[in-house]
This record gives structure tokens, sequence and C-alpha cells, in this order.
């Protein structure tokens, strides 16, 4: 019963928009009745309700699961703030400036936390950066990406495994460059 609404969800949600029982199922349609029956634990909504449930209660139906809205406090969206996002089925990256709420191939993603990586090398070379890691791209093991992340600036190299772990950014001044490897996480070094 953990991984669906409960009634207890629905009316937390419900009281904090203000709504009584009998708005929320006018906006969705159905009788109070229904709403009362969810909120003291008497049945669940169908699952074809959650959709307007959620747009009745101004969330996500994300949000309607976790039982709490996602409030965006990152007002200033400085691109140091960036998090990475990877799906470990398909190896997809999103990105977010803050934190948020995201799922890929049937699984809600994490925030991935980049270890310091002293052994990256960087090197300034025709107005750019090389950066190159030590590490033999194979198929089962290989670096996914760099990226290259200033307070104004986000550039991102996706890598492949017959690629060598190396690529070259347009220099902006300080920042933090990422690399990921499938196997081992998500690291990082400032420059």
């Amino acid at each position: 019963m953990d991984s669906y609404v409960t009634g207890s969800i629905i009316k937390t949600l419900r009281l904090k928009k203000g709504l009584t029982q009998k708005e929320l199922a006018d906006r969705i349609n159905i009788s109070e009745k229904a709403i009362s029956k969810w909120e003291t634990g008497k049945g669940l909504p169908d699952i074809s309700l959650l959709e307007s449930l959620a747009k009745a209660l101004d969330i996500s139906v994300v949000e309607l699961f976790n039982g709490e809205e996602i409030i965006n406090s990152n007002k200033t969206a400085n691109m140091l703030k960036l998090k990475f996002y990877v799906c470990p089925i398909c190896g997809n990256v999103i990105t977010s400036i803050g934190e948020g709420v995201f799922s890929c191939c049937g699984n809600n993603l994490i925030i991935q936390e980049a270890e310091v990586d002293d052994d990256l090398g960087i090197e300034k070379m025709d107005g750019g950066l090389f950066v190159h890691k030590n590490h033999e791209m194979t198929k089962e093991n290989y670096i996914s990406f760099f990226a290259y992340v200033s307070s104004d600036k986000f550039q991102f190299v996706k890598m492949y495994p017959e690629q060598n772990a190396e690529v070259m950014f347009r220099s902006v001044g300080h920042g933090i460059i990422y690399y990921y490897n499938n196997k081992e996480g998500l690291f990082k070094k400032r420059i």
C-alpha cells in the first residue's frame, strides 16, 4: 500500500490547498462520498482518476505519489548548482539546476554525488581546456560523458566506449569538470 496514493496524502494535500471535500470532488467529477471514503481509508482512488486528482490539487502525479508539493527554492539558477541524474538502465543523462524529480526506464532517478578526482588531466591548450582521463574504454567500463560547468555556462560531451577518454572544451574561466564512469559513478575536479 505504501507505493500508492493514500487517503491521508489526499487529505493533507486537499487541506493545504484550502479545498473542501465537495470542492475537490466537483473538480474531478466524482461524489463527495468518494473523497470521504479515500480519506478515511475505506477505499482508494481508481488509477484512471490520478491524473485529474493531481491536476485538481495543482501538483504533478509524481508529487501526488510522494505526498508533497515540490517547491523550487533555487531562484538564482547558478550553473554551478547543476545536478546530474543518470539512468542505470539506458544511461540517459538528465541535468537540472537544483533538485528535481525525474524518472527513466521506470526508475526514479537519484542525484549523482560527485567524488573528487585529483588525477583528472586538465591542460590549457589553444584557448581551451584539454581534459583527459587515463582509463581504458571498454564496452563494460567506460566514461559516459564529460561536462564543464562554470557559473554561467554548461558544456557537455557524450562519450562512447570506442573513443579515447579525452575531450576539448572552450575555456570560460573557473568552474568544475565532471565525468561519469558507468561503473564507478560521477567524479569532479575544480579548475
